[in-house]
């Protein structure tokens, strides 16, 4: 039997629910430490982030109008589905060099249940009935933003993008994620997580590709609401800061990610508005 070459498989997007290719053709070569191709990725576009922004915003205002229970119990089942593939999740992590895979993979499976805990609570944490002169009730009650871009860190790879993407989910908000750069191949079956688990098509949509190459469209993409990263270089988070300043969009960066500040409903509170209500109290 004559030797056969081997068939190097390239992930694809999750954009809308689907699995498209990139509309540019192109593709990054995914090697292990010793240099072994293990797979190719998707390298995304600026037509890939507008194309998922787009698929975002079509989804959005159905999730946010969806039970703050039933986004619970979709995170939930999430969780479940990762739960099924965790094996996959942590090989897909150890092949690009993750030290500790099945931990982070086990880490963000719990954070992904924490914030289905949250998803019908963090309203309470977040809104007021506030004190005000006069025969009204005064409340302020928070709701969605929008649309928020998460650009995930090198490391953790998982838990990095789970970190950055569950509280504005939980919230109502629809995310487009740029994937780590080190750790891509984890795409794959995360995105299979996403399309198994009852989220809408196009409430997470995951996108792989050069940080330096999408963080200049990000940043002055006028339909971006929010943006939530961590681990960036200082030139990135010098272009995202001034593309908020010209468009308005909410800018949150971290230094790191890490499960013990993660878990946290504040984490919600940069991807929600504030609308204050006003009612006579004797009606």
């Amino acid at each position: 039997m004559t030797d056969r070459l081997p068939v190097t498989k390239t992930h694809k997007l999750y954009i809308g629910g689907s699995f498209p290719r990139t509309e540019s053709g192109r593709s990054i070569a995914v090697t292990n430490a010793t240099g072994e191709v293990l797979a190719h990725v998707c390298q995304g576009s600026r037509k890939d982030v507008r194309n998922a922004v787009e698929a975002a915003h079509k989804v959005q205002p159905k999730w946010a109008g969806a039970t703050a229970y039933l986004r619970g119990q979709i995170l939930y089942r999430l969780a479940e589905m990762m739960e099924g593939r965790a094996s996959e999740l942590a090989e897909s992590l150890a092949a690009t060099g993750a030290s500790n895979a099945k931990a982070e993979v086990a880490a963000a499976i719990d954070l992904t249940i924490a914030y289905a805990g949250w998803a019908d609570k963090w309203q309470q944490v977040l809104g007021t009935n506030n004190a005000v002169a006069g025969p009204y009730y005064n409340f302020t009650v928070p709701e969605p933003t929008g649309v928020a871009v998460v650009i995930a860190p090198d490391e953790p790879g998982l838990l990095g993008l789970m970190a950055l993407m569950l509280p504005i989910v939980c919230a109502g908000n629809a995310a487009v994620c740029i994937a780590s750069e080190k750790h891509p191949l984890i795409v794959a079956p995360l995105a299979e997580c996403l399309a198994t688990s009852d989220l809408p098509g196009g409430v997470v949509n995951l996108i792989t590709g050069y940080h330096d190459e999408l963080v200049e469209h990000i940043a002055t993409h006028r339909d971006i609401d929010a943006v939530h990263a961590a681990s960036l270089s200082a030139e990135h988070a010098s272009t995202l800061r001034a593309g908020s300043a010209e468009n308005l969009k909410r800018v949150t960066l971290h230094d790191a990610v890490a499960l013990d500040t993660a878990a946290d409903p504040w984490w919600i509170e940069p991807f929600v508005e504030m609308k204050t209500v006003w009612h006579p109290s004797a009606v």
